[in-house]
């Protein structure tokens, strides 16, 4: 029994061994063709995207007024009262001021509510 199983392993190495030796080895353009493929899918599902969300959240950022109802990445909703290059002071409720980083602020509360709605 043991040497039939021996037979065996030994014929399947021999079969396994000739036939990756009769087999081509690939160029280098068909070895790195999936590797390249892939990226290229990745850009376009996974970095492209994300960068045009970010640059779309910059131009929001930049174009903040007095005035405008925003959300922060925190949740808080409030009105500009004040705004800098870096700090925004949101009114939550009448008398009650929050000094919040520019690019904290997550989006306009308007779409947020309108979102939550639906």
């Amino acid at each position: 029994m043991k040497s039939l199983v021996l037979f065996v392993f030994s014929f399947l190495f021999s079969v396994l061994a000739s036939a990756q030796a009769a087999a081509a080895q690939p160029s280098p353009l068909e070895a790195f063709l999936p590797m390249v493929v892939l990226m290229v899918l990745m850009y376009f599902l996974l970095i492209r995207p994300q960068v045009k969300k970010a640059k779309e959240h910059q131009q929001f950022v930049t174009e903040l007024k007095r005035g405008d109802e925003v959300v922060t990445n925190g949740g808080i909703l409030g009105k500009i009262e004040g705004i800098t290059e870096t700090v925004i002071t949101l009114e939550v409720a009448d008398g009650v001021r929050l000094k919040v980083l520019r690019s904290q602020v997550a989006g306009s509360s308007k779409a947020a509510l309108e979102t939550k709605k639906s």
